[in-house]
């Protein structure tokens, strides 16, 4: 069964402006768990003493998900995650000759030797900490760098080797260039050396490609998957926590036990804490989502939603809605009466029509008309409008 690891806590907080405090985190880890989390990345405790006490409140709240904590590769880092109390720990390290050259000024196997002191380290303090290693940019890296760092790094005791799509740079179907390529390799190479880690994969969405990105790794055999809320990270985040699971729903071949009619609501309050809108278009969880606007759609989902819909909006405890405007027909002034409770007002035709023409006339200042809120309004200033013309003719 593939397995999602959310870092909301970590990449999403390395979000420009993005500050969560620890209230927070615990409420958002609260949240994931409660929808089936796997593994809770929640920080990187050598940033600041704030994070590395929230993560040790994390993970003493007793949540089913393992609780993770990221570290460079240092030994003083290593030592500040495990003193928060967690069961994961994710140590990364380039192997990219640029940046050995540039950024540490050293060759392959000096890195190398650093990678397995390290790894040796954690395991040596807690010999059931699941740990991870990822080669830092791995998809721009040398191939035979990342595979030898790989092998020495398993071979020290990581659990899991993570491929980093650290920039974005993948692409599906490209050969030599998808995570599928890397994934699949990276598995033969430490099969070779009878070596079987779980292999996690971190795709960032620079070409807005991380969640297809995510997908062909899935298909090619990853066993991790790295996620965050609305895709917060660096830069333009990494793949989307919604999005991804409501693909894997239909693909995977285990009934998966996910709890989807929590995300709206993690979703609005990681919003409001991050300060961050959720986009209308998003997908699932936008406003717009589930919201049918033009003549033909509303015509159509008032006989059945699936004629315009391809998921139901309940597995999310959500609803489908209608929005009024320019590209609205005769039906969905219908339907929206009845939804303000003035289903009676339907028979009176010319009524109708007037309240149709005045949509129209709203519509033209360039913003959505509210159902709730302002149809009553423009109803009631119809119904004057009728009477008067009535009384008017009668005269």
């Amino acid at each position: 069964m593939i397995q999602i690891l959310d870092s909301t806590l970590r990449e999403g907080e390395q979000t420009p402006g993005v500050y969560f405090a620890p209230e927070i985190k615990l409420a958002i880890a609260q949240f994931l768990d409660c929808i089936g989390i796997d593994i809770i990345e929640a920080g990187n405790p050598a940033v600041d003493r704030e994070i590395a006490k929230a993560i040790a409140h994390i993970a003493k709240a007793g949540l089913k998900a393992k609780i993770g904590a990221h570290s460079l590769c240092r030994k003083d880092d290593v030592k500040k995650a495990l003193e928060c109390g967690v069961n994961f720990l994710g140590i990364f390290f380039s192997v990219s000759e640029n940046r050995l050259q540039q950024d540490y000024d050293i060759g392959l196997e000096k890195a190398i030797e650093k990678i397995v002191e390290v790894i040796t380290y954690a395991r040596e303090q807690q010999e059931n900490l699941l740990i991870r290693y990822t080669p830092e940019d791995t998809v721009r890296s040398p191939i035979e760098n990342v595979i030898a760092a790989a092998i020495a790094a398993v071979k020290a005791g990581a659990n899991i080797i993570s491929i980093a799509d650290t920039t974005g740079y993948t692409t599906p179907f490209v050969q030599n260039r998808s995570i599928a390529y890397y994934v699949k390799t990276l598995k033969e190479e430490l099969a070779k050396q009878q070596l079987y880690p779980q292999i996690e994969i971190h795709c960032h969405n620079d070409r807005g490609l991380a969640l297809a990105n995510a997908l062909d790794a899935y298909n090619a055999g990853a066993d991790i998957i790295d996620v965050s809320v609305m895709g917060l990270g660096e830069r333009s985040g990494i793949v989307d926590l919604a999005e991804l699971l409501i693909n894997l729903i239909d693909i995977v071949e285990e009934k998966s036990a996910w709890n989807l009619s929590q995300l709206k609501e993690l979703y609005d309050f990681v919003s409001e804490h991050s300060h961050i809108s959720i986009s209308p278009h998003h997908p699932l969880l936008g406003k717009n989502a589930f919201t049918h606007y033009a003549g033909v759609h509303v015509n159509a989902v008032a006989k059945d939603e699936r004629l315009y819909q391809s998921l139901n909006p309940e597995l999310l405890g959500i609803k489908s809605s209608l929005a009024l405007g320019m590209q609205s027909g005769y039906i969905a002034v219908k339907l929206a009466l009845k939804q303000i409770g003035r289903e009676e007002l339907i028979e009176n035709q010319d009524l109708v029509m007037n309240i149709f023409q005045e949509i129209k006339e709203i519509a033209k200042r360039g913003t959505p008309i509210d159902i709730e809120q302002e149809l009553p309004t423009i109803v009631e200033h119809c119904i004057v409008n009728q009477r008067v013309t009535s009384e008017i003719c009668s005269v």
